[in-house]
């Protein structure tokens, strides 16, 4: 860009910090059961305060109450995100970035803050603001801003509930490399979209890395025998430190499944139906569901999986009806 372009572009960004998102808005449902109960299930979050009355009624809280972690949940838009998505201020800033080359956008991290447990009945309401922007900052994926919102969720009482800050990354995305073609002339060499890569740190490389190698190890407390996934470094029985690791057979069932349609991701197919799989070691794995039309997917489906590879760079674990 010129410098008068830059000028004009920063002056029309600056001018978003401090604005609404929009009105203060009620959430589509109240706080109920049923949501809690669901959201326990597919979490697998067995604190009985959660989901028995007569056990709540007895702790401390005196009542059921709904994970801390579901504060979001009450605000979310739903169906109509995907389908007919308002242009609210946030997104007039989304594009308002994109129209400058800045088409890259990613979730860089969110913190929260809860004040209170919520109850069946309560009824949350949600404000966000454009709290600032910072840039422009070069980072690993391109030149960029980072927008950060917060949210301010509050009662029927109009009392705080919980806070959260959610920050953005709006970049430029590097441009294709271009290979000299004969003849003087330049051809540019696109590669095939992939999946997203696997996040690989300290506590799960060593799982990646044996998919990679065609098998899938499910990790087990060297002093108890408990079995758990995703891999962390603790289990969660008995507080030990020490692990080794089996091979699972791959035979499951479908316990969760949705069928992703918007946003579509390059590298993916569609349609996707990503499910929650109960293998026969006991452990749960979120993985692709294939091999058969969408609607044949159901809740107790009895499925096989397989390590494929999935693109040029990628293997992972599908799952097929038996």
């Amino acid at each position: 860009m010129t410098p008068e372009e830059v000028s004009e572009f920063e002056a029309k960004i600056r001018a978003y910090v401090g604005r609404e998102n929009g009105p203060r808005q009620r959430g589509k449902d109240d706080v109920n059961l049923a949501m809690i109960r669901h959201w326990a299930e597919v979490i697998g979050d067995e604190n009985p305060a959660y989901t028995d009355p007569d056990y709540a009624a007895r702790s401390r809280r005196k009542g059921i109450v709904a994970p801390a972690t579901m504060l979001q949940i009450w605000s979310m838009e739903g169906y109509p995100m995907c389908q007919s998505p308002k242009v609210d201020v946030q997104r007039e800033l989304h594009n308002v970035f994109e129209s400058y080359g800045y088409t890259g956008t990613l979730g860089t991290n969110t913190r929260t803050e809860f004040y209170r447990e919520l109850r069946p009945g309560d009824q949350v309401s949600y404000h966000t603001i454009i709290d600032n922007i910072v840039g422009p900052k070069k980072t690993g994926r391109g030149m960029g801003y980072f927008i950060e919102t917060v949210t301010t969720f509050t009662d029927q009482n109009d009392e705080p509930v919980g806070r959260q800050v959610f920050r953005v990354l709006k970049f430029v995305p590097p441009p294709q490399d271009a290979a000299q073609a004969g003849g003087g002339q330049q051809a540019a060499a696109v590669e095939a979209a992939t999946r997203i890569a696997s996040p690989r740190g300290h506590d799960n490389a060593w799982w990646w890395e044996a998919v990679d190698r065609g098998r899938v190890l499910i990790q087990r407390c060297k002093s108890c025998g408990t079995l758990r996934h995703p891999p962390r470094p603790m289990c969660g029985e008995c507080q030990s430190i020490e692990w080794d690791s089996i091979e699972s057979t791959l035979d499951g069932e479908v316990f969760s499944f949705t069928e992703i349609s918007y946003p579509r991701f390059p590298g993916y197919p569609y349609p996707l139906v990503v499910g929650v799989i109960q293998l026969a070691e006991g452990t749960r794995l979120v993985a692709g569901i294939t091999g058969c039309d969408p609607s044949a997917v159901h809740i107790g489906m009895k499925v096989k999986g397989k390590v494929e590879q999935v693109d040029e760079k990628t293997w992972l674990p599908q799952f097929y009806p038996v």
